[in-house]
């Protein structure tokens, strides 16, 4: 029988080892943001035992792990974490395709906070149209920027029964 906490952690270890599996660059674009798909579904579902604090610490756990600057992801889990459980009531009644837009609309703000950071860093690639003024970017709204939003939305109703079913796997296992 495991705890919700131990739950927790083990369902973290996986989001973390998809997060930097080695995938071939053809589908590299498709890998979603599992840590914060995984913080999502858990701070709904116990929104008093996974708070900002702990999203925070597991945002520069990732930074760590990706190599990205340290509390790039920590910002970023932390703030929409303390969304999903200022809302946690209100995303437990809502019907999947409603879920699923909210998905989608924190994967795409998770992705625009890295973009920004990125952009305030100079470490974005823009570059100039025909040598013009005109300024487009390059890698961030070309379609990799929307594939992992995607993939992110449409694995969620998989990945949201999956964990339920880890949930309570443990507590009814007597």
């Amino acid at each position: 029988m495991l705890s919700d906490y131990q739950n927790l952690i083990f369902t973290l270890i996986l989001a973390m080892c998809l997060r930097i599996a080695p995938f071939p660059q053809v589908i590299s674009h498709l890998n979603p943001d599992w840590v914060l798909l995984i913080l999502i579904y858990w701070s709904v579902a116990l929104p008093y035992q996974q708070g900002v604090v702990n999203a925070w610490v597991i945002g520069l756990l990732t930074d760590v792990l990706i190599g990205c600057p340290l509390g790039e992801h920590a910002l970023i889990y932390s703030l929409i974490i303390y969304v999903c459980i200022m809302l946690h009531k209100r995303l437990r009644q809502i019907p999947l395709f409603q879920l699923m837009v909210f998905i989608f609309s924190c994967l795409l703000i998770a992705q625009m906070i890295v973009f920004w950071l990125e952009s305030m860093q100079g470490t974005t690639q823009i570059g100039s149209v025909f040598g013009g003024d005109t300024l487009q970017v390059t890698r961030h709204f070309s379609m990799s920027f929307w594939l992992s939003i995607l993939t992110g939305t449409l694995v969620w109703p998989f990945i949201n029964p999956v964990l339920h079913f880890i949930r309570f796997f443990g507590k009814s296992a007597h």
